[in-house]
């Protein structure tokens, strides 16, 4: 169908309407009904978009015949990065190859994941590391939950001692795996799985012990982390945006390492946070990223926080690449991740985990708006309707950050001398800007 005349370029031939399918009543559904020229499919018809959840993908994915053009919201071994003792064996395993490739210099580069053991099978490895330095804390955590459910900190041998009794053979039920259900959106619609992450459930509940960072950064006492997005639309090659708005996601709490049974002290995640008693539901516990960075460099001055910034960047990269031989890629597939990020006082930031279903349940007005927009901005990237040339580096608050190399922020392209002009094409916490520049060309 031809698109002259509408204001829309004549190399693009749009699809008349997209049909699309999810389960998950959030602002997802908001952004998918309301996009022009899309059609909701329910049940057993036929559909081009599916933001599937990761058990159909699981049961369904070998069994589904997809035409060129279809698209499904998950890589179909998306766990190799997001379930965190895949994502910590990866990484390992990665830092290994780049020492002998590469050398230390360049390995140390992958040292921004705390020490971390999966319990039980590494048990012992952990008891020897546990002796080397009593008296710090642990965090135990289960591979396959999320919302901070089964989290807690420790450190007393004697306490570890008494969960691996406890949980010798314990099998994670189904309804244990499965996240709250029906929280509200402003837009007045509900979430039927409002869980950071959909977890595949398994036969036995492993789980991570790693030490625990004990000097966060803190902020008006308080304890935070940084929700990011990435959007890989293809492994091989590697093809990454990242997103210019996230979150910093605050405890209610003042830390403090005397209390550590105390969750609200200690766990961000908004499903804990506002079970507390001093919770405001309209204030919320959330920064946008723009007045995180803002405040950073009022503190600590513009140059730290480009160097934060630039490790960041480093940290998505340089995970993905761990998984980039193992994950299989697939031209139907995409994947929007939720990164969470804890910066110390030295203002190094760590990696603690990566949601392959961020949630997209709003917690606050701002909240919503930034979801709808981050949502909107996915399915410009993911493109259903065929209108960008492929040359695009931004588009709408994504930046391209990796395409099967580094991109660059200006318009030259990589430095070939090498000689440290090559600034990389992220703006995280910058403000967007979208109405005045919604796309940036490849010159």
């Amino acid at each position: 169908q031809s698109t002259q005349g509408r204001g829309v370029p004549p190399y693009c031939q749009q699809r008349a309407s997209i049909r699309f399918k999810t389960t998950l009543m959030n602002t997802l559904m908001d952004v998918l009904r309301h996009r022009p020229g899309w059609v909701e499919v329910k049940d057993e018809g036929e559909w081009d978009f599916y933001w599937c959840d990761v058990s159909w993908l699981r049961e369904n994915f070998d069994h589904t015949y997809m035409g060129e053009h279809v698209r499904i919201s998950h890589f179909r071994n998306h766990y190799e990065l997001t379930r965190k003792n895949y994502m910590v064996k990866n990484l390992k395993r990665f830092r290994k190859q780049m020492e002998r490739e590469a050398g230390k210099l360049e390995a140390a580069k992958c040292d921004f994941f705390p020490k971390t053991f999966e319990m039980p099978c590494e048990y012992h490895l952990f008891v020897e590391e546990f002796r080397k330095n009593p008296g710090i804390t642990w965090i135990m955590k289960p591979v396959a939950r999320s919302q901070g459910k089964g989290i807690f900190l420790f450190r007393r041998l004697k306490d570890i001692m008494d969960w691996k009794k406890g949980t010798a053979g314990k099998k994670l039920t189904s309804l244990e795996a499965q996240p709250a259900r029906n929280t509200v959106n402003p837009s007045g619609s509900h979430d039927t799985r409002s869980s950071d992450d959909q977890k595949d459930e398994i036969p036995v509940e492993n789980y991570v012990a790693q030490r625990y960072i004990e000097n966060p950064y803190l902020i008006g006492g308080r304890k935070f982390d940084l929700r990011v997005y990435v959007l890989v639309m293809s492994y091989i090659p590697l093809r990454a945006w990242l997103y210019r708005d996230g979150f910093a996601r605050f405890s209610n709490t003042r830390f403090t390492l005397n209390s550590i049974d105390d969750q609200y002290v200690h766990l961000t995640n908004v499903a804990v946070q506002k079970t507390s008693p001093d919770y405001h539901p309209k204030k919320g516990c959330k920064w946008m990223l723009q007045r995180f960075r803002q405040y950073l460099a009022s503190k600590h001055g513009p140059e730290a926080v480009e160097t934060l910034f630039s490790d960041m960047d480093n940290i998505f990269i340089r995970s993905l690449q761990s998984v980039q031989k193992v994950i299989i890629s697939d031209k139907h597939c995409f994947e929007l991740y939720g990164y969470d990020i804890l910066i110390d006082q030295d203002l190094k930031p760590w990696l603690l985990e990566v949601n392959a279903s961020p949630s997209l349940t709003a917690s606050s007005q701002e909240d919503y708006e930034l979801k709808t927009c981050l949502l909107e901005d996915t399915l410009h990237v993911v493109d259903m309707e065929a209108r960008l040339t492929g040359r695009e580096k931004r588009v709408g608050g994504f930046d391209l950050m990796w395409n099967d190399g580094p991109v660059s922020r200006e318009e030259g392209g990589p430095d070939p001398s090498g000689m440290g002009n090559f600034v990389t094409n992220t703006h995280l916490g910058i403000s967007s800007n979208k109405k005045k520049k919604p796309c940036q060309l490849h010159r």
